[in-house]
């Protein structure tokens, strides 16, 4: 049975993209347009693996979903694909043990990742 992606980004091109890389993976994808519509995908499924927007509705949207998505499913491996470091300078170290306590992402990923590395991330964080 195909892994489950749920792909959230408030970014219409950027969804397409993602979600079509994804599915090139062999993967099942489910996109939602931000954080409120991905909330209530994640209140019927599971997703075997999240790849989340960081700024959508808020700053910190994609923070505050990944909290959620664990809250409800701690297994469920999320990376967080931003362009905040592009455009702000901000940088988030999540191997530090303060942010380890609020940041819930496996993994953060500036957008524009290639296709093939971001395979190798999403098949690492699934042990396949």
């Amino acid at each position: 049975m195909k892994k489950t992606v749920l792909i959230v980004d408030d970014d219409m091109d950027y969804l397409f993209q993602m979600r079509l890389k994804v599915e090139q993976f062999g993967f099942e994808t489910i996109t939602a347009e931000g954080q409120k519509e991905a909330e209530m995908i994640i209140e019927t499924m599971k997703p075997d693996l999240a790849i989340l927007d960081l700024m959508m509705e808020n700053e910190d949207s994609g923070f505050i979903l990944a909290y959620k998505i664990k809250r409800k499913y701690p297994d469920v491996p999320i990376i967080i694909a931003t362009a905040v470091t592009a455009e702000t300078g901000m940088t988030f170290d999540i191997n530090s043990d303060e942010n380890k306590q609020w940041i819930k992402a496996d993994l953060f990923l500036d957008k524009g990742i290639r296709a093939d590395q971001l395979q190798k991330e999403i098949n690492k964080l699934l042990k396949i």
